[in-house]
């Protein structure tokens, strides 16, 4: 008889919470689950095609060694021992910076690719980490960093109480959101216009999300960071500022008006393609409205001045008191959070404290640009990258010129790969280690709930017991970490007590916590949990914000579970569907962390930059640009290969403005060569008026026709790679984030 089982969805930012129909140990549905706390019921296509993904035939089920130059079948001791015998002997040859580490956006969808690579890295003790981050959203990690101290200090739009609505550069009806968990995206739109409020849309296309809006502006691509100090500069010159009891957390407010002296709607306006009345009536819609929040997205961050861009969201939100304000732009306060500490100053955050060996890019968040991976690898001498660590990542697709990074990938000593997949990277790797399907796996969004819309946690065990053969992707993780540090053979759950030894450590030692001066060894001894991963959430959930301290459980909560009402894994456990944890609160001054102990309004590095943009006003535009597209049934790279997520409007096409395609002599589904700064590709044409001319859309994750993997499904359809166009050398120099949108191109039409 067919049974059901909950399921957070892992495919995407949303986290919905779903219900599974299983027969025997086979995901034969997969539906919304009404009683979820979070996402009531909502379901997108990824969401319903989670068991075709869970049982694609294609995935991996045992490790694969390489042997005599190619890939074959292998237990799990002989990958780890192949492991343990490379690694640790090329990091006593060439020391730790020989090894590099790749991390791709999968990590942040499972509990294993969050809890893990840490470890991974003190084991390893390289610098040389290069993740998806540098692709997506690393300028607003960086000027988070800056204006508050804290990275991960990154507020999300409240959704649900908002008067005005600012989005730009996303598109979150077909996203599902990024930056900003929120189930049914399209729906909380929908409800915010029925409620009376305003949507606002920039984006260059006329997008999903754009049609739902009461207003559309259409700039001209990369130009987010201009439009945006031009409403700053609008709101100070008329005096439009309002940040009521920000101003006594900010400093810096009296020289902004200065530092975007010279960004005025009139400036501004031909740089844009807007006009200067169209940028000053949305400045003073916003600093009209009862309550706003401003929300920039990928679009904005994936650009020239992706940092400046994400910079002056939260300026723009400062200065109209719509920070950390119900109905405006607030910091979530996730259950693994770290509890609250006393208000005060703190480390600040920092750029550039190392630097990359080839072109000396700098660090940012401990991370190195992900576009100079293969120069890093390919470049002779002293320091160079011979072996990496490929952790769900897929960047010779994902990252600038493919072709480069195809050839240095295969030129390394050696190269181990966690990817369920053979695909256009792994196919490189010397061990191949696949994880079990996600149906297999337990799932906690340790990320994704620091940027929900609500404060809420949910836990999902493994719907269907691990199967004869596999391996859990947290004890893969562990195991590799013993492999690298000389340690292979040691119980694999010597590295989850090693880690909850060292928190429990800090958190005894630490004056501001309940638990000073307690016994680590006796409170590691409390934990509940069947597992390592489940023992560390155990305590991340106790030591948090709603957490019980390891306090006697007295079931004041009135909930009737018989448990605590501070929070743990047992308590946790008992509400399937999940624990409302109330609507995001007010948090400042508590969470900043900067020098000085407030918000730091203009901090150097953004005001040794804005001369730099402020040089573009009078640059001429490139007669055509690229700009990047999502598509609701896809997710980057990774969901290519499953049949019902295949075909429709997930198609890899060059979108072309009837007028330009009018110019350019191209016509609709036949191909054009497309050409810029990495080389040249063959596209079909798609024309449409969906998107304003002068700009041409490139859908990001294709291009599966390389020999060696096993994507039937994607290899039948494989498009094109977008990123092949770029040679690597467009960056945000502050946050070393990738330029993939935004950059000129050539068309010509092939007959």
């Amino acid at each position: 008889m067919p049974r059901t089982a909950l399921r957070i969805c892992p495919l995407c930012e949303a986290t919905c919470g779903l219900t599974l129909t299983i027969e025997g140990t086979t995901v034969t549905g997969a539906r919304g689950d009404r009683d979820d706390v979070f996402s009531r019921g909502f379901i997108c296509p990824k969401g319903a095609a989670f068991g075709g993904l869970d049982a694609d035939p294609d995935r991996l089920r045992t490790p694969l060694v390489r042997r005599d130059g190619r890939l074959s079948e292998a237990t799990w001791e002989e990958a780890f021992q192949a492991i343990a015998d490379a690694v640790p002997a090329l990091v006593r040859a060439y020391g730790p910076q020989s090894v590099g580490v790749v991390l791709g956006n999968p990590n942040v969808h499972t509990m294993a690719g969050q809890l893990y690579p840490p470890l991974l890295l003190k084991a390893l003790g390289t610098r040389n980490l290069f993740t998806a981050s540098t692709l997506d959203q690393m300028p607003k990690h960086v000027s988070s960093g800056l204006l508050f101290g804290d990275p991960f200090a990154i507020p999300v739009p409240d959704l649900d109480r908002t008067d005005f609505l600012l989005l730009l550069g996303a598109n979150p009806v077909e996203s599902n959101g990024s930056l900003c968990t929120a189930p049914d995206f399209p729906g909380r739109l929908k409800a915010l216009r029925a409620r009376g409020g305003t949507l606002v849309v920039v984006d260059p296309r006329r997008t999903r999300t754009a049609k739902l809006a009461d207003r559309h502006l259409a700039p001209r691509p990369g130009s987010d960071a201009l439009l945006l100090a031009a409403l700053a500069h609008t709101l100070l010159a008329e005096e439009l500022t309002d940040p009521g009891v920000l101003a006594e957390h900010a400093q810096g407010l009296g020289e902004l008006s200065e530092a975007l002296g010279g960004f005025t709607p009139e400036a501004v306006a031909p740089a844009c393609d807007l006009t200067a009345e169209e940028i000053r009536a949305l400045a003073r819609d916003l600093a009209a409205a009862p309550t706003a929040a401003v929300y920039g997205r990928i679009g904005s961050c994936t650009v020239e001045y992706g940092t400046l861009a994400s910079w002056l969201v939260d300026v723009l939100n400062v200065l109209t008191g719509n920070l950390d304000r119900p109905g405006g732009a607030l910091f979530p306060l996730s259950a693994t959070d770290r509890a609250p500490r006393p208000a005060g100053p703190g480390k600040g955050f920092g750029l550039g404290r190392w630097h990359s060996r080839v072109s000396g890019h700098p660090e940012a968040k401990a991370e190195l640009p992900l576009a100079a991976l293969a120069e890093e690898i390919d470049t002779p001498g002293e320091g160079r990258i011979r072996a990496l660590v490929s952790i769900a990542a897929n960047p010779v697709l994902s990252a600038p010129d493919g072709r480069r990074l195809d050839a240095a990938l295969a030129g390394l000593d050696f190269m181990v790969s966690i990817d369920p997949y053979l695909n256009e990277t792994s196919r490189h790797a010397h061990v191949v280690l696949p994880p079990a399907p996600p149906s297999q796996s337990a799932h906690f969004d340790f990320s994704f709930n620091t940027f929900a819309i609500r404060n809420q946690v949910r836990y999902s065990p493994p719907a269907v017991p691990l199967e004869d053969g596999r391996m859990d992707e947290c004890e893969i993780h562990a195991r590799l970490v013993l492999a690298v540090s000389g340690m292979h053979g040691t119980d694999p759950g010597a590295v989850d007590d090693l880690a909850i030894g060292a928190t429990l450590a800090r958190e005894c030692a630490d004056p501001d916590s309940p638990l000073r001066g307690q016994d680590p060894a006796r409170l590691a001894g409390l934990l509940a949990g069947g597992s390592g991963p489940e023992r560390r959430l155990d305590l991340m959930l106790r030591l948090g914000p709603y957490g019980d301290r390891f306090a006697a459980a007295s079931d004041g909560d009135g909930d009737g579970d018989g448990l605590g009402d501070g929070l743990g894994l047992e308590r946790l456990r008992a509400h399937p569907h999940g624990i409302d944890l109330g609507p995001l609160r007010p948090r400042l001054p508590g969470l900043l962390r900067t020098r000085s102990g407030r918000i730091e309004l203009l901090p150097d590095p953004i005001a040794a930059e804005l001369p730099r943009l402020r040089g573009t006003l009078t640059d001429r535009p490139a007669a055509l640009v690229l700009v990047g597209r999502r598509h609701l049934r896809s997710n980057n790279s990774w969901l290519h290969n499953v049949p019902a997520l295949a075909g429709g409007s997930n198609r890899c096409t060059l979108q072309v403005h009837p007028d330009d395609a009018a110019r350019l002599g191209l016509t609709d589904g036949h191909p054009a060569r497309i050409t810029a700064d990495g080389g040249s590709l063959e596209v079909p044409v798609e024309v449409t008026d969906t998107l304003r001319t002068g700009v041409v859309s490139l859908p990001h994750g294709w291009g599966h026709d390389r020999p060696g993997t096993r994507l039937s499904v994607a290899g039948a359809v494989p498009g094109v790679n977008v990123n092949q166009l770029l040679d690597g050398s467009r960056l945000d120099p502050l946050s070393g984030t990738a330029v993939l949108n935004g950059f000129p191109v050539e068309l010509t039409p092939i007959p």
